[in-house]
């Protein structure tokens, strides 16, 4: 099996600072300001440095510089660059890049639902492909739920090719970022794609709640309201699971964004990682968070801006989860998966923790590290 490589450097970058996303060089240069940092790049090493440790000198075709090589050097992999013109920081770089890896029989790339998209209609008619998840949007189905069950996919692929089984159907998904800033969830299906049937390490494309589930759900953000504590900040995060605690203690949810909350009061609305550390600084933090629907992602899809150093401050004591249990039902696994940027933490996180699936109703559910 041929296996190439491509990655977007700014998928995601918006993510910690409250873009929704990364889709044009406006927004990566808005997202730079605000003091973004890349993290497709290192998520790309920590994928492969699995699969190097796994199958050493296993062989990746890979996009020049940024695009790909930068990130592989010093593993021990055999690494073939393919030569490209200067990037346009555009999304004709990765269209450019897939092109040059038509050849390959499996494109792994690292990026959001967009940079899925670009690949998506660039690649060859009957290339496979897995996602690194890096992006804000991740509603395909084409991600590993991380970049370690990516680099261990990988390695079960080079070392066992004659097992390879392929699934034709998996779902491509995107959303408009500017009606998202707009406050509206739109998802649109682009197309189906090829996937490695790879079990637990693939994540399912995202799906919602079925809308009679909305009174138990107001229920369980009611009872979550009054038990407020006076001094502890909470972070509300996005989504309608967790909006619906905002909307419980009287105020209107971003819904797409992370608020804050103290003693009843809002601190902040739609807030970036670094207004909301500051605000946690000396105080007890409690994180609100929903379920990404059939996928079962609480932490790194979509709620970025809710950093590593926050919910290690909060720890999986201070993380209150609420979900239907329609949506707990139709979980593709029946695990709540963490994919914070940090393995130590979300392992530090496995465990199990209480869902509030309505008034005075709780589910057990398992925290697994996305790895």
């Amino acid at each position: 099996m041929k296996i190439g490589l491509v990655v977007n450097p700014v998928a995601g970058l918006g993510g910690a600072v409250g873009l929704k996303g990364t889709d044009g060089p406006e927004t990566v240069a808005e997202a730079l300001r605000r003091g973004a940092v890349a993290q497709a790049g290192p998520r790309t090493r920590r994928a492969f440095a699995r699969l190097a440790d796994r199958v050493p000198g296993a062989a990746i075709t890979v996009a020049p510089g940024a695009q790909g090589a930068d990130w592989l050097a010093g593993l021990d992999l055999s690494v073939t660059i393919v030569p490209l013109p200067a990037p346009t920081g555009s999304a004709q770089d990765t269209r450019g890049a897939v092109l040059a890896l038509r050849q390959c029989d499996l494109i792994v790339f690292a990026g959001g639902d967009g940079t899925a998209r670009d690949v998506a209609a660039t690649r060859a008619d009957r290339a496979g492909l897995l996602g690194i998840p890096c992006g804000v949007k991740m509603h395909s189905g084409v991600f590993a739920v991380s970049p370690e069950a990516a680099g261990a996919a990988l390695a079960d692929l080079v070392a066992n090719p004659d097992s390879l089984r392929w699934d034709d159907t998996c779902e491509i998904m995107d959303i408009d970022e500017d009606i998202l800033r707009a406050g509206r969830l739109v998802p649109r299906l682009y197309g189906l794609a090829r996937v490695p049937r790879l079990r637990a390490r693939i994540q399912a494309a995202k799906g919602g709640p079925r809308q009679d589930a909305q009174a138990a759900l107001a229920g369980a953000a009611a009872e979550i309201a009054r038990q407020m504590q006076p001094g502890t900040l909470y972070l509300i995060g996005p989504g309608t699971s967790a909006g619906a605690v905002m909307q419980a203690a009287g105020h209107r949810p971003t819904l797409l964004g992370t608020d804050a909350l103290l003693n009843g009061r809002v601190l902040a609305r739609d807030a970036g990682s670094k207004d909301l550390e500051s605000l946690a600084q000396d105080r007890p933090v409690k994180i609100i968070l929903g379920v990404t629907g059939r996928q079962g992602f609480l932490l790194g899809r979509g709620n970025q801006t809710i950093s590593d150093r926050l919910i290690a401050q909060a720890g999986r004591d201070g993380l209150i989860v609420l979900a239907t249990a329609e949506k707990l039902d139709a979980l593709a696994q029946p695990v709540l998966w963490v994919d914070t940027g940090d393995p130590a933490l979300d392992a530090a996180l496995s465990g199990f923790v209480q869902v509030h699936t309505g008034q005075r109703q709780r589910r057990m559910m398992r925290i697994g590290a996305a790895a």
